[in-house]
């Protein structure tokens, strides 16, 4: 099976949304309790991919087996350079090596926006998510203990960092996500994890 990796549209939300309804529904994985509908999805993936990239992983026939993506992780502009990522992959895709190269061409295009910082976000317990983020750079920074409910229990979350750019350095000015997937860095990012993915 071929799998390749391409910006997502709002075209892509019934897709999306599809996946990531399981989650919702029969995990604590999100601490979403109703599965968003397309156009809620539609929304999302043209808002969020405004700040940074949303990635899709499709197979030969199109079909979506999975998205990431970067968010705006707080509201005030001295946070700008950090985002919130998030990875989802189809239940039967799973343990094929997808995850970890949408979080890969994810972060390596984050850089070349200029982002400074990704945080990943765990609702614990979940080995195979801190071992997906462990093995791409992240650190453990923190748990918030009992933060939210759902399925009648209270979960912990913890926060894992991977510092995408130099520790010290200045800023530089973001480039928006359009325009790095556009460019030729960007197109060999998308290029090299197809190749990764390829089996």
């Amino acid at each position: 099976m071929s799998v390749s990796l391409r910006a997502a549209t709002e075209a892509d939300a019934a897709a999306c949304a599809k996946l990531y309804a399981p989650y919702v529904r029969d995990t604590c994985v999100t601490f979403e309790l109703e599965a968003p509908a397309q156009e809620e999805m539609a929304h999302r993936i043209r808002e969020y991919s405004k700040h940074a990239p949303w990635l899709l992983a499709v197979d030969e026939a199109r079909q979506v087996l999975g998205y990431a993506y970067g968010s705006r992780y707080r509201a005030r502009p001295a946070y700008d350079w950090t985002a919130e990522v998030t990875v989802y992959v189809a239940h039967a895709a799973q343990r094929r090596g997808i995850g970890r190269a949408l979080y890969r061409a994810l972060l390596d295009l984050m850089r070349l926006q200029g982002f400074h910082s990704a945080l990943g976000v765990i609702s614990l317990p979940n080995d195979a998510s801190i071992a997906l983020h462990e093995a791409l750079g992240f650190e453990p920074v923190g748990v918030l203990r009992a933060a939210g409910h759902k399925h009648g229990a209270w979960h912990d979350t913890g926060l894992w960092q991977c510092r995408l750019g130099i520790t010290g350095a200045a800023p530089i000015p973001l480039r928006g996500a359009a325009e790095v997937l556009a460019s030729g860095r960007g197109r060999a990012v998308l290029e090299r994890e197809r190749l990764r993915t390829h089996s």
